[in-house]
């Protein structure tokens, strides 16, 4: 009657346990790479990984007050170029893909941090110190509208010359705009292009070039923003 009948379970075959421990060692190190190039490749992950909620929490201290606007732009910039700096190598960057494609990989979301590497400043550099930058005395104040002056005629003459890689335009662009921060916390006409091109900017690799079109919108942009800049301090 029960000749026939299917087990409702299969029977574990007997191991000897000499084939487990040849099998198993549980004092063994796994190695999850096997060359140094491919260590390497995880290391540089696990520390972008690391960069992006570092940032994120940097990024909500900052928000609340709880960091000095010094330390805060300290650390977001040494944690910037530390995420760059992972990313200039072509294996890694393959490997990252986008930030949007890693994130969802690695299952974190950090939407300051994002933010935050999508415009490659600290958020002082972006926005200005928040206090009130025209208060040094006159001869610091004309130092101040010289230096911002000549970032803007340098980087000008850099886009008539045809030096428009990304490399040499965003260091320019950052110079800018903390100059013109510490002449003046106003708002003024193309400000806000200058914070658009820088993001543009820091979404190519750094050799990459602006084409044409791009060059004279770039142009056209700095040279309404260096107008702005102007017309400011005649009002003030």
């Amino acid at each position: 009657m029960y000749a026939n009948r299917q087990l409702a379970y299969a029977p574990t075959p007997y191991i000897p346990r000499s084939a487990l421990s040849a099998t198993i060692n549980l004092d063994e190190e796994v190695n999850l790479s096997t060359t140094s190039a491919e260590r390497d490749l995880y290391d540089s992950l696990a520390e972008i990984y690391s960069i992006i909620i570092t940032l994120d929490a940097l990024e909500k201290a900052y928000l609340k007050d709880s960091i000095p606007e010094a330390d805060y732009t300290d650390t977001c910039s040494r944690l910037l170029k530390q995420y760059k700096s992972n990313l200039a190598n072509e294996a890694v960057a393959q490997q990252f893909g986008d930030l949007e494609t890693f994130k969802r990989e690695w299952d974190i979301e950090c939407p300051r941090a994002t933010e935050r590497l999508r415009i490659g400043i600290p958020a002082t550099v972006e926005q200005g110190p928040s206090h009130n930058p025209a208060n040094q005395g006159g001869d610091a104040d004309a130092m101040l509208v010289v230096s911002a002056t000549e970032n803007f005629i340098t980087l000008l003459d850099a886009i008539k010359i045809g030096l428009v890689e990304k490399d040499t335009l965003h260091p320019l662009l950052v110079e800018i705009i903390q100059a013109v921060n510490k002449v003046t916390d106003k708002d003024f006409e193309s400000k806000g292009k200058i914070v658009q091109w820088l993001i543009t900017l820091n979404q190519m690799r750094a050799a990459e070039k602006l084409d044409d079109d791009q060059v004279r919108e770039f142009q056209f942009d700095m040279e309404g923003a260096y107008h702005g800049f102007k017309t400011t301090l005649k009002r003030d």
